[in-house]
Formats: structure tokens, C-alpha cells, sequence
């Protein structure tokens, strides 16, 4: 079973363990994709992962996250992998056409992580704080107005180093990929105060449609409730027809009583937000669903529409 992954050292350790848990006939095929050529040529940030939100139509955001999953798509539709593992909150909620999502493996913490203080409530006054992510930006300000959150790119190592350098106070980043990369010393506390991004902490297999043996491999490792918990957050994307210039947070839980889902939508300045957290509903899709007319019924409409204008 040939596995595509991102060339990046994240990509990679997630997609060992995912070789691990698939068996030892499994071989890794790394695919350098469209984004990673401009972030290291340093002319496109690397994905936030925070936007995970693309409308049913392409947009311009649409086009920039497919930058992180186009050419792993394309060696799939052309037989040279047979599955595609992506980081879920990159994968747009439109697939091209012939491709699936197939399966996914037990979700890592899905939290935003705090490294460089024990707490939000720690930092001082004006504390500068880096975050890649429109969706941790938005959050942080409407916690706490007076930090100074800027936006810095770079792998994982970089904006540690940029910290230790003393140019931050704070960082803000997935939980996961801190620990996915052997760094989760680094983290000073999770954040559950902020709604993580949809799918964020999963790792999802993308196959072509059709081909049973991909398929039965991706579903022999799918945990349930992982795989539920990211269509009820892929199905909110869908029902905002959000893009990748909106803050957005989804998460969902499954318990007895059904899938719940904790929301969040505002502006990139923190000046406007909506949080929310829907009754239990019977399936992924009617939480998705359920959660997007609650937030719309609420306003969301407008914050989404200012959202666009100010990327503009």
C-alpha cells in the first residue's frame, strides 16, 4: 500500500505513525506540493490549518488550500499512490472529482497549545503572542484585548526559535503537531478557552472511489468517533459556506446522547465573535447542519461577509 504525505518533518512523523498502524507492507511516497515550493521559496505562509472552511464554489481561498493537497490528489488520480494522507483541517470540503475521503485513525489532541506561559492569564500586559491562524488571532483578542498578536509563518522549529530569541512572549500552536514532532515539553498549557479548527488533530486517508482494497485498509484503522466528530465539523464548513479568510472554530464530541458540537465564528481583530454549542443531534451531519443555522440564525451571515471584505 503506497502512502502519499507532505515532505514536511510534521507530515512525515504523522504519516509513520499512520504506516505503523497500517502494516508493514505499507511504503511512504513523499509529494512536494504547490504550497511547500512557495513557503520555502518564502512566498506563501504555511497553511494555518485554522481556515479548513472552503466554499461549495472555488474561491480564492479555496485555491490556496488546495496548494497543500493538489499534487497528492493528482498522484492519486494517477494510480502512483493509493492513498493520500492529509492533515484534516487542510483538505478542502469539496474533493475533486474520482477521490474520497476514506478513513481516519484515532484524533490527537485537538487543542491549541500555549507555549512560553503556563496561561493566557499569565502574560503580561501588550504581550506580543504568534499565531499563523486567523481563527487563534480572532480568539485571543476577544479573551484578552490588549495582547499584541502577530502573525508569523515557519515551521514548527523556526517559531520556536523565534520565541527563544525573545522577538514573542507567547506562542499559539496545534497541540498536536507539537507532540506528533517529539515537542509536547513545550507546551505551558492547552487552551480550552479557544474552539479549535475543524478537523484539527486529525489525520485523514483520501482514496480514489472505487478501489476496495484503499478503502478496506483506510477503514481497518478509522476510529468511529473520530471519523463522525469530523464530519459534523466538516459538515458546519459546509453549511457556512465559509473560506479561508474567516475565523472559524468547529469541534465535536460524541457521547450517549449524540454528537455535539462547539462552535466559534467572528472577526480576524476579535471586534465581533459568536461561540455556540449546539444541542446533542442523532448524526455528524445533522450536527453540522444544526450548528450552521444556529450560528446564522445568530448573525453569522454578517460576521462571514465582513470577514471577506476585510481580506479584500
Amino acid at each position: 500500500m503506497r502512502i502519499g504525505t507532505r515532505a514536511s518533518a510534521l507530515a512525515l512523523a504523522q504519516a509513520g505513525t499512520v504506516a505503523e498502524l497500517l502494516g508493514e507492507d505499507t511504503q511512504l511516497v513523499a509529494v512536494t506540493t504547490s504550497g511547500d515550493r512557495d513557503r520555502d521559496r518564502g512566498g506563501t505562509p504555511t497553511p494555518s490549518g485554522e481556515q479548513d472552511t472552503q466554499e461549495a464554489q472555488p474561491t480564492q481561498g479555496a485555491q490556496d488550500k488546495e496548494r497543500w493537497v493538489k499534487e497528492l490528489e493528482l498522484a492519486l488520480l494517477a494510480g502512483e499512490i493509493d492513498l493520500a494522507l492529509h492533515s484534516a483541517k487542510d483538505v478542502p470540503s469539496v474533493l475533486p472529482e474520482g477521490l474520497e475521503l476514506a478513513g481516519a485513525p484515532r484524533r490527537a489532541d485537538p487543542l491549541d497549545a500555549l507555549v512560553g506561559a503556563a496561561s493566557l492569564a499569565q502574560l503580561r500586559d501588550g504581550a506580543r503572542v504568534g499565531t499563523s491562524s486567523l481563527r487563534r488571532a480572532a480568539q485571543l483578542r476577544a479573551v484578552r484585548e490588549d495582547l499584541d498578536v502577530v502573525a508569523i509563518h515557519g515551521n514548527v522549529d523556526t517559531r520556536l526559535r523565534r520565541l527563544a530569541a525573545g522577538e514573542l512572549d507567547a506562542l499559539v500552536l496545534a497541540a498536536a503537531g507539537l507532540q506528533r514532532l517529539g515537542r509536547g515539553e513545550e507546551i505551558g498549557a492547552l487552551l480550552g478557552e479557544l474552539v479549535p479548527a475543524a478537523g484539527q488533530g486529525t489525520l485523514v486517508l483520501e482514496a480514489r472511489a472505487g478501489d476496495e482494497g484503499a478503502h478496506a485498509a483506510a477503514r481497518a484503522i478509522t476510529d468511529s468517533a473520530t471519523w463522525d466528530a469530523l464530519h459534523a465539523e466538516r459538515a458546519l464548513v459546509a453549511a457556512l459556506h465559509a473560506s479561508c479568510n474567516t475565523p472559524l472554530g468547529a469541534y465535536a464530541t460524541i457521547g450517549d446522547e449524540g454528537v455535539v458540537l462547539r462552535t466559534f465564528v467572528g472577526l480576524p481583530d476579535g471586534s465581533a465573535w459568536l461561540r455556540d454549542e449546539a444541542p446533542p443531534a442523532a448524526s455528524a451531519l445533522e450536527a453540522g447542519a444544526l450548528a450552521g443555522q444556529r450560528l446564522l440564525s445568530a448573525g453569522a451571515g454578517e460576521l462571514l461577509r465582513r470577514a471577506e471584505e476585510l481580506a479584500a
